[in-house]
């Protein structure tokens, strides 16, 4: 079934920064085998409806004889060998895509940015095209890259001058679930490897920067409106401790079962938040309203969610998990 938006419009899929970068490389070699110099090649990331920071972003891929026709990303890394035969090609991470500058990601440490599935679609590519026994030289770079990476969780993690070039599967699906839960996995990822025993799970800026107030230690991540499924990847991993800072009307969702807090998947059921308070609430339409409406009584209120809150996440995670409002 197709994801629709509002007015009924089919959602588009697009392609990851992965793909583009492995037709920009495709395109660069060839230039550079048949005029034996340096080739430039650059593709335009197709726009979709996702909801990725990337889409638009314009890939570039230089291939030369000589490493000094390259624009490098200034940290000091490592590059990727390809090999075909007797020819290598040294890949490195061009202006505008991040160097890895701590463990616990899937690109090592002090190498480029560029995850393991769209490395070996570039290593192919190399081999099946490559016959002589010469060596290349390659830079991959985003245009803009590192003003594209202050929107992402990139420098928080150690990937630093750029984004990263991404892609498992290839494509992008429309509002992709997969992709933003990959993310909050591989911040969990690069939290254990890096000994964190606390998490701070978020659901947006503010309380992103409320959390971070009073970090104390903690690793924070912002995990949208995917509660269920965030908490339990760090579950898994058996952190120490797991809070979650969130609102109360969020909470109330939770409180009611909702996995997810979108309001796609549903809204508050006032007749139970009725039942909860023990008054009539069918004149209230929001929890702001709700509370506006109590007075000196709305702090009793706020602990009866937050209490409710716990138990539905003790009952889906079968451990503690530490609510905190914001």
């Amino acid at each position: 079934m197709n994801l629709k938006n509002s007015n009924h419009k089919k959602l588009r899929s697009g392609y990851t920064t992965g793909v583009h970068t492995s037709h920009a490389f495709q395109s660069a070699l060839d230039g550079s085998l048949s005029s034996k110099k340096l080739c430039i090649s650059k593709t335009i990331k197709v726009d979709n409806d996702d909801l990725d920071v990337t889409k638009g972003c314009e890939i570039v891929v230089s291939i030369s004889p000589h490493f000094q026709d390259l624009e490098l990303n200034t940290i000091q890394h490592t590059p990727y060998i390809l090999k075909a035969k007797k020819a290598q090609c040294f890949i490195y991470a061009g202006i505008g895509v991040g160097v890895v500058t701590k463990d616990g990601l899937k690109p090592p440490k002090n190498y480029p940015a560029i995850n393991p599935v769209p490395l070996q679609v570039l290593s192919d590519i190399f081999s099946k095209k490559v016959t002589g026994s010469q060596n290349f030289y390659c830079s991959v770079s985003v245009t803009d890259g590192e003003i594209i990476a202050k929107q992402t969780a990139n420098a928080k993690v150690g990937v630093l001058g750029g984004i990263s070039i991404l892609g498992t599967k290839g494509i992008v699906k429309p509002i992709s679930a997969d992709v933003y839960i990959d993310s909050i996995k591989e911040e969990l990822n690069f939290a254990y490897t890096n000994h964190f025993k606390t998490i701070y799970f978020t659901l947006g800026n503010s309380s992103y920067k409320k959390a971070k107030e009073q970090e104390d230690g903690a690793y924070i991540i912002e995990i949208g409106n995917f509660v269920y499924d965030g908490i339990l990847l760090a579950v898994e991993k058996k952190f120490s401790n797991i809070f979650l800072w969130i609102g109360i009307a969020k909470a109330v969702k939770i409180a009611q079962g909702y996995k997810n807090t979108h309001n796609r998947f549903g809204s508050i059921d006032f007749t139970e938040v009725s039942s909860w308070l023990g008054r009539d609430l069918r004149d209230f339409s929001t929890i702001k309203g709700v509370r506006e409406s109590l007075g000196d009584k709305r702090e009793i209120f706020d602990k009866n969610i937050i209490q409710r809150t716990e138990q539905q996440l003790e009952v889906w995670m079968n451990r503690k998990i530490k609510v905190i409002q914001c």
